[in-house]
């Protein structure tokens, strides 16, 4: 009988077994780890750019509303510009009231977030006499750097819009800042159909004495409950609007004319009878002129107060929430965070002057501009009349991924955005603005949006 001998593995046949092993499975997760990253960051720029399009959407919405007055901004009369152009005059609404946005620096008066108060800078004084709403108060935008804002600062303007800076919760700095407004056209009740709102008017003056709300349910006007009395109410229709305190006992609105809310008594304080066959509606200001404001505000991306941060794109309408976030400050007011990744945002007006000419300009420019077309009828200032000359914004957005990638390499991290002077596709730290300075991890995907968005409204 022969007997086997039983043999196992050396030592070092074991050694190398178990370096084979372990290079096989290095290969393995080297492989994993990379095609997960892989994904990771192809699953970032498909939701990037997703993300990205429904900004500029939205965005886009607003901006080509702004400065619509139900159907009053069609052309006016005709006069002739310094290039030999005919231009139309600007159809602005003839305001009766006092309290239309308040003392200086006040958010008191019928428009929420104010961005130019009475007497601020070369504004003029609140008037005291009727007058023509100016063209700064329909729209009016910042271009901030890291520590400033011009024209002016409209934290220091608004004093509930976050000041700048790097901590949670605060205005995200090197972004600007916008403000438009315009009349919603789905609200607000029409005079003169049959079961509809009527109008009393003075017989002698022709002025009106009362308004009497009666919604058209079929026809989707709001309810009784939108108007307030101490409310700013505008009648208008597709020549002019007025803007006029009243008070409101439901169902009537009573236009008041005396030297708390108005301008005095008689009949030039008081808004006048419209033609029936100009399809004359009346608005609750307060809820219905909007005043809609776009910034970026630092966010948390775990959401929990802390780094990492990111900016989100806000939308604030008539003045936004209160301090617990929760309540409006008015009726219709909201404040809603849009977007995340937004980490850049920047405007540039395409305007008209009085020759005709457009050209794109920053805020500043358009501030101080007095090379304007023809002025609203009755004017009270030329400051800030370039503001209703703009035909068409450039929007530039810079997005980013949220969360940051720790395994992209120096190239994946390079990036263009063409409102800085430094364009071509740069490192993060080869921007004027980096979004170390702002923040933010370098170590993200970025991309960046731009549309030119026409403003239908627009009227020289």
């Amino acid at each position: 009988m022969f007997t086997h001998r039983l043999r196992g593995f050396t030592l070092i046949e074991l050694m190398v077994a178990m370096v084979l092993g372990l290079l096989v499975a290095a290969g393995i997760v080297t492989v994993f780890s990379s095609t997960s990253s892989s994904n990771k960051a192809q699953d970032q720029l498909a939701r990037l750019q997703e993300e990205g399009r429904f900004a500029m959407s939205r965005l886009s919405s607003d901006l080509r509303m702004a400065n619509g007055q139900y159907c009053t901004n069609t052309g006016g009369v005709a006069t002739v510009g310094s290039g030999g152009l005919s231009l139309d005059h600007i159809r602005s609404p003839k305001v009766y009231a006092k309290n239309l946005i308040g003392a200086a620096g006040a958010v008191s008066g019928a428009f929420g977030d104010v961005t130019t108060a009475w007497g601020a800078g070369s504004y003029p004084a609140a008037p005291t006499a009727p007058y023509s709403m100016p063209s700064f108060l329909f729209m009016r935008g910042y271009d901030c750097t890291l520590t400033t804002c011009t024209p002016a600062d409209p934290h220091a303007t608004i004093g509930t819009i976050p000041a700048m800076g790097v901590t949670f919760g605060s205005r995200v700095k090197g972004a600007a800042v916008l403000t438009l407004r315009f009349v919603n056209p789905t609200s607000g009740w029409s005079l003169g159909a049959t079961g509809g709102s009527s109008v009393a008017t003075s017989g002698s003056t022709g002025t009106i004495t009362s308004i009497t709300l009666a919604p058209l349910k079929t026809q989707g006007e709001p309810p009784l409950s939108n108007a307030t009395s101490g409310d700013l109410f505008m009648l208008a229709d597709c020549s002019n609007a007025q803007i006029f305190p009243a008070s409101f006992t439901s169902p009537v609105i009573t236009p008041l004319a005396n030297t708390t809310v108005g301008f005095g008594t008689g009949p030039s304080n008081l808004p006048a009878a419209q033609q029936p066959e100009s399809v004359p509606k009346v608005f609750d200001v307060n809820r219905d002129f909007q005043t809609v404001t776009y910034y970026l505000k630092v966010v948390s991306v775990n959401n929990d107060g802390k780094a990492p941060f990111t900016g989100a794109l806000m939308r604030r309408v008539n003045g936004g929430l209160k301090a617990d976030g929760v309540t409006p400050v008015r009726p219709g007011a909201s404040e809603d965070e849009l977007v995340r990744g937004v980490e850049r945002l920047d405007f540039k007006y395409g305007v008209v002057d009085s020759s005709g000419k457009t050209s794109f300009l920053t805020a500043s420019q358009v501030d101080a501009s007095t090379n304007c077309p023809p002025a609203e009828l009755n004017a009270i200032t030329t400051t800030g009349c370039l503001w209703r000359g703009i035909s068409s914004i450039e929007v530039s957005l810079l997005m980013d991924g949220q969360v940051p990638l720790y395994t992209l390499s120096g190239n994946d991290m390079f990036y263009s955005y063409s409102a800085d002077t430094n364009t071509g596709l740069l490192a993060p730290s080869g921007h004027a603005i980096k979004p170390s300075d702002q923040g933010f991890p370098d170590q993200l995907l970025r991309r960046e949006f731009n549309v030119l968005v026409p403003v239908r409204n627009y009227n020289p």
